[in-house]
């Protein structure tokens, strides 16, 4: 696996090493001592499948306040998908900064947003299916969001949602939780 730093302290951009033949491609998702030879320490406790019909699905901003610490590992399984990330950390030198990323089952690569990071992407085709491995439990008492269209962020979207659930659309503007 192939790890590059993006802009956000913690965020990195995960391309496999693939190992192709006749019968096919074989890579690795996740591997433990890999992260851990890069900083990282992630133990996984949930694993997610988000599955979208159609393109311009929007999902998230979601985020989870300590005590929680989910980070999580993002893989694209099939289509695509605009990822945003922003960091939600007072003490980090990105604080209220986004980034965004474009991954794909074509590329195979996948992302790693460390805790204290907000986390939304839509969906560049339809059918697309998304793995996330967490490294926290869901706590319902330490889940919030940001709507993705928050005037305080600004994030610029490769289109508008076509489809986006009531939860994610009515979030409240964002004032610093």
């Amino acid at each position: 696996m192939k790890f590059t730093k993006q802009k956000i302290q913690g965020l990195y951009l995960i391309k496999p090493i693939p190992h192709e033949d006749k019968r096919g491609i074989f890579h690795r998702s996740f591997c433990e001592n890999e992260l851990s030879n890069i900083g990282i320490n992630f133990s996984v406790k949930q694993g997610n499948i988000s599955e979208n019909f159609k393109k311009h699905t929007l999902r998230g901003f979601h985020y989870q306040k300590t005590p929680s610490k989910e980070a999580k590992i993002i893989s694209c399984v099939t289509g695509s998908l605009y990822n945003v990330v922003i960091d939600l950390r007072q003490e980090s030198k990105t604080y209220h900064k986004w980034v965004a990323l474009n991954i794909s089952s074509e590329k195979k690569e996948s992302i790693h947003v460390p805790s204290g990071c907000a986390n939304a992407f839509m969906t560049m085709s339809d059918n697309t299916i998304v793995n996330y491995y967490m490294g926290d439990f869901f706590n319902p008492d330490t889940y919030f969001g940001i709507r993705y269209n928050d005037p305080m962020f600004a994030i610029k979207w490769p289109n508008e949602p076509a489809l986006i659930s009531d939860k994610d659309l009515y979030i409240p503007d964002y004032i610093g939780k």
